[in-house]
């Protein structure tokens, strides 16, 4: 079903191992993945499987030990530092879980940071920044500072920072870790409503099946390796989590009763 759609990320044998000779740990031990465009993927696995570290690979963030990583047309592993970061500032955006936020920057200061550093002319990102805050509902921030919002208020502005140089893909990392349930719950319906009318790839690593049941794909790292994957197809939400707890159940990751 998906070959219809454009292939935006391919990764073929990753592996990736921290350490010097005698103490070597591997921590990817030959991960092949594709995602397609619009897909919105969930990375799920018990603390340790690797999660995080195959989000930094793959998001440009640290370097594959081996392998290879095609993000559109563009063979990432082969890249020099210079030409990653400008790739990285061009075509990625980033969503942490501790908002990554510049305290000295005003809200839409802190939204046009990654075109302010490009080539995007001042009134398209104008329009771009009117658009994205409107979706994410926090056009009326515009002119406050991070610390005169709330928790749930930074992480909105920190997914429209992502959303405004169209990237080819956005990486989320824990992005409701450091939210309340109702705080998490919105930004996820949003990030959602963004994937699926907006076409945004995401891909988000989370330990919470809450927030995986809103993607339209999980999947499951087992050791290093990728051990299952669930596709949410027309199921509803609901179903889908109670697919991704048995799942989880298996890998021994933390539960949750019900969303």
């Amino acid at each position: 079903m998906m070959d219809q759609y454009k292939t935006v990320l391919h990764a073929q044998n990753i592996r990736k191992s921290y350490g010097t000779r005698g103490n070597v740990q591997e921590v990817l031990k030959g991960i092949d993945l594709r995602v397609m465009e619009g897909e919105f993927v969930g990375i799920m696995g018990a603390s340790g499987a690797g999660k995080t570290t195959l989000l930094n690979v793959l998001a440009t963030i640290d370097r594959t030990t081996e392998g290879s990583i095609l993000i559109g047309d563009s063979d990432i592993s082969k890249m020099k530092d210079r030409e990653l970061s400008a790739f990285r500032r061009d075509k990625l955006g980033f969503i942490f879980q501790d908002y990554n936020l510049l305290d000295t920057l005003t809200v839409k200061e802190n939204i046009l940071l990654p075109v302010s550093l490009g080539k995007m002319k001042k009134r398209v990102a104008e329009d771009q920044f009117n658009s994205i805050a409107d979706i994410l509902g926090i056009k009326e921030l515009a002119d406050k500072y991070p610390h005169e919002i709330s928790g749930g208020q930074k992480q909105r502005t920190s997914a429209a920072r992502a959303l405004i140089n169209k990237p080819s893909m956005v990486f989320a990392d824990e992005p409701t870790g450091a939210l309340d349930s109702k705080s998490a719950s919105s930004l996820l319906g949003t990030l959602e409503d963004v994937n699926k009318q907006r076409g945004v790839t995401i891909m988000m690593v989370t330990h919470d099946p809450v927030a995986s049941s809103y993607c339209s794909r999980v999947v499951f790292l087992k050791d290093g390796n990728i051990y299952s994957e669930l596709y949410r197809g027309d199921k509803t939400r609901q179903a889908f989590f109670q697919e991704i707890l048995k799942v989880q159940g298996v890998l021994g990751g933390d539960s949750v009763d019900a969303l």
